[in-house]
């Protein structure tokens, strides 16, 4: 019992920490890409951090095998280079036994990748969706920001305000700026605006006591001084936007008969299929000299992983194509990556070693 916890404790450690490096990467990009969107004015900032934390549980879906992988390889790698893994074996403690303890752990986590990739990421993608139509859905005035020049409503206008007040919906010193794709057409410059929700779901900017400077091709820039003026902004009614299947509930998907439904449904549970099997994986792959150091064998491993990901990558396209059968589905590479492990598992075993005695008889003999 003592070294089960000591091994699972070692495997947790390097397992959480590369868990944490992974996620704070490409929580960090997303945060970049979110952030870009706010700024172009595509999302209102205040839905950053919300849209930042629905992503969380789709990136852990993915991190969560890789983090187990090179946790068990960096766990195992380190107790060979020290010494610990030849004191333990010394002691009766076989590889089997770390095997098997290092599966006890797997299957704990792999539990948690299946609620975190079966229930808790398409929820989280579901919500995702919500919160971006019900912005779009407020229209234009969500987005805007006071004391920048931003692109807004239909088309390609830019607008600046000096100041907002959002609870009228009315702005003051209003600059827009409305172009073509041949350039700038016109450029309007009022004292106050209005925002208006019209009746048929568009809204309307209602500019007051202003400068109207329309550019026409090849003639003279003309102004117009208005008292009122209104300019069209965007279509508010909210449209629902089709769902991607990442977004739909695991029983929705069940319910379906699509084979873009029966792919996601595949994919989803391969991510806690996935999470034994490499740990069966980087067990013997952590077996290093001394000399090579823990991370001797982490690019073969990491070679192994990607392989591994590529083809459940590749293979659920070509099921989505329907150029793969649904009975076949991802299951073969699950047994591709199980049969790897079984194997470098006896490679070192008596079993193994009479396999590969009879392997090598035969071909001597096909040979002669």
């Amino acid at each position: 019992m003592i070294i089960l916890r000591y091994l699972t404790a070692e495997v947790f450690k390097s397992q959480f920490a590369v868990f944490i490096v992974l996620m704070s990467i490409f929580m960090s990009q997303t945060f970049v890409r979110v952030l870009a969107d706010a700024s172009e004015g595509k999302i209102p900032g205040y839905l950053v951090a919300s849209i930042i934390g629905l992503r969380f549980p789709q990136l852990a879906a993915i991190i969560l095998p890789l983090s187990v992988f090179l946790g068990v390889m960096l766990a195992y790698g380190r107790l060979y280079t020290d010494q610990e893994m030849s004191v333990l074996k010394a002691c009766g403690i076989s590889e089997w036994y770390v095997t098997r303890v290092t599966l006890i752990f797997a299957t704990t986590v792999a539990i948690l990748g299946g609620t975190v990739s079966l229930y808790l990421a398409p929820m989280a993608a579901e919500y995702e969706y919500q919160v971006r139509e019900n912005a779009a859905a407020d229209g234009v005035l969500s987005t805007l920001t006071a004391g920048r020049f931003q692109k807004a409503g239909t088309g390609d206008s830019v607008v600046f305000v000096h100041d907002i007040e959002r609870n009228s919906s009315e702005m003051k010193k209003v600059f827009v700026a409305q172009a073509s794709e041949t350039g700038v057409e016109s450029v309007v410059y009022a004292q106050t605006g209005l925002l208006k929700d019209l009746p048929s779901g568009r809204q309307d900017l209602e500019l007051s006591a202003g400068h109207r400077y329309y550019f026409a091709e090849g003639d003279d820039p003309q102004r117009l001084n208005f008292s009122k003026y209104q300019i069209l902004m965007e279509d508010q009614a909210v449209e629902q936007k089709s769902r991607n299947y990442a977004a739909q509930s695991t029983l929705q998907l069940l319910e379906s008969d699509s084979l873009e439904a029966n792919a996601e449904f595949q994919w989803r549970l391969a991510i806690p299929l996935t999470i034994p099997i490499l740990a069966m994986i980087a067990v013997p792959l952590s077996s290093v000299n001394p000399r090579q150091g823990r991370f001797g064998k982490i690019m073969p491993g990491l070679a192994i992983f990607f392989a591994y990901y590529i083809l459940l990558l590749l293979a659920k396209s070509a099921l989505e194509d329907g150029k793969i059968p649904q009975s076949v589905g991802l299951w073969w590479i699950h047994l591709i990556g199980l049969s790897t492990a079984v194997l470098l598992l006896m490679k070192d075993r008596t079993a193994g070693g009479k396999i590969r005695k009879m392997w090598l008889t035969n071909v001597s003999k096909k040979g002669a």
